[in-house]
């Protein structure tokens, strides 16, 4: 590995020094790596949702691509669902090592470019344990709480601040790490009211200090630079929720919040258009709230109300076309008709309905390699069940376009591999006719094959409930 990168450093240097003798102006980048556990044999290189390439891995699961006329700025590499943002400067050659197994945790860059990247990779990190950290900070009233998440902000300013005077990193770096404080900062403001343990959620945001919100009057709701970044798109989703509680709360009378209301969600679909203009933006956000609600509704009539809003806002046909279709899906999983006739593949190689093995009650479940985590808690809890209820059959289905081989190496690998596991024949039109969003997606069958909850979630404190009431039945 060392030799290998070290040759390839030897040769975009020469390279460089080359262009750089004849004058040359340098516009071009190279990445680099090489992935441990490949999911499959190639990465894709992307930017603003644009491929810009697919690139082979080798043998030896590595790869090296040059980027001709670069243009600088945040570029994404994605591999086997997984994805993660990079900066890509002129001039640099940047490489990469990480492990599927642990895809964001083991991720690690070397080369020119490299210390920014592992600035954005450590950060990045760090977010997701602060997040942790601000929903135990959020049962604070909103004056504490704004003291202690101030004091965190501070904290990464002074951190930027150390990194920009030992390494002079360029201007772009420098909005793009000032951004990524910042929308972290307001995300944990937005997102209070929900954490907090008040149930009237009006009564919290009346309780806070006058400034709590006073960024909001820099808030550009169009930013096409940052139209392509997560902590944007995350603050904008917290903040179009917040702000809908307030327009919410002018026509609805129960001071208990329902974030699961018809009501409440057609407020923040008509606020999001009515705010946004950038359609790549619009979109994103009306598909991601509308999606939201159709994957835990079980009201058709509620349903299509909400999907002719999202059809009169939403100007991508792509998408309108996934919500239809979506939606027809949620619609005919209705409890108490026969749950749909579903292929599966054993790990014998066998093909079978999975209406055939359905003689008792049922709960079904779906995993992911590219959701390693869930893949991993999701069997440790179904493992806890069946000792508890041995009279319900916990079939457990993969949902990835992969091989019957991988998938039975990483259930054997951890222990889990039993006679109860399958994958779908055809994920695509399998995952449609279930609507099997989101990963955590869980379905009660009972022994007359009949759908008894379409939506439900091994981890929800009411799931044993459920899973008692299946049983009686």
């Amino acid at each position: 590995m060392k030799l290998y990168f070290t040759f390839i450093f030897i040769l975009i240097t020469f390279i460089g020094c080359k262009k750089e003798g004849n004058e040359s102006v340098v516009d071009y980048a190279y990445l680099g790596g090489e992935i441990i556990n490949p999911n499959t044999n190639y990465i894709v290189l992307s930017k603003n949702d644009a491929i810009i390439d697919t690139v082979e891995l080798d043998n030896r699961n590595r790869f090296l691509y040059k980027i001709d006329s670069l243009t600088e700025g945040l570029y994404t590499f994605s591999h086997g669902g997984e994805y993660q943002l990079i900066l890509l400067e002129p001039e640099d050659s940047l490489l990469f090592r990480l492990n599927t197994l642990d895809f964001d945790e083991s991720l690690v860059y070397t080369g020119n470019g490299d210390k920014k990247n592992n600035y954005f990779i450590n950060e990045f990190l760090g977010n997701e344990q602060e997040e942790k950290f601000v929903v135990k900070l959020s049962q604070f009233d909103g004056k504490t709480f704004q003291l202690k998440v101030d004091s965190l902000r501070a904290h990464k300013l002074n951190a930027l601040n150390r990194f920009s005077e030992k390494h002079n990193p360029s201007d772009l770096f420098l909005k793009i790490a000032k951004a990524n404080i910042d929308y972290s900062y307001y995300s944990s403001k937005e997102v209070y009211p929900f954490m907090h343990y008040g149930k009237n959620k009006a009564a919290i945001l009346k309780s806070l200090p006058n400034n709590f919100y006073e960024y909001r009057n820099e808030i550009n709701y169009n930013d096409e630079f940052l139209s392509s970044y997560h902590n944007y798109f995350k603050f904008l989703r917290y903040h179009f929720s917040n702000l809908s509680l307030k327009t919410h709360d002018q026509h609805e009378t129960n001071a208990c919040f329902d974030r699961e209301s018809l009501c409440y969600n057609m407020d923040r679909l008509k606020l999001i258009d009515s705010l946004i203009v950038n359609p790549t933006i619009k979109d994103e956000l009306l598909y991601h709230f509308t999606m939201g609600y159709l994957s835990k509704s079980k009201n058709e009539k509620n349903n299509n109300l909400l999907l002719k809003s999202y059809l009169s806002k939403s100007k991508s046909e792509k998408g309108k076309n996934k919500m239809e279709r979506y939606t027809r899906s949620v619609n005919r999983l209705k409890e108490g008709l026969k749950f749909p006739e579903i292929n599966v593949a054993t790990y014998n190689h066998d093909f079978i309905e999975i209406n055939d093995i359905i003689n008792s009650p049922t709960v079904l479940s779906f995993w992911s390699h590219v959701y390693y985590e869930h893949f991993k808690e999701s069997h440790y809890k179904l493992n806890e069940l069946k000792q508890k209820y041995p009279e319900v059959r916990f079939i457990t289905i993969n949902i990835d376009d992969y091989s019957v081989e991988k998938s039975r190496k990483l259930l054997e690998n951890h222990g889990f591999f039993n006679v109860n596991e399958f994958k779908f024949k055809n994920p695509e039109e399998s995952l449609e006719i279930l609507a099997v969003y989101p990963m955590t997606k869980t379905i009660l069958v009972d022994k007359s094959k009949k759908i008894v909850n379409s939506n439900t979630n091994i981890f929800s404190v009411h799931f044993e409930e459920q899973l008692l009431g299946l049983i009686n039945r």
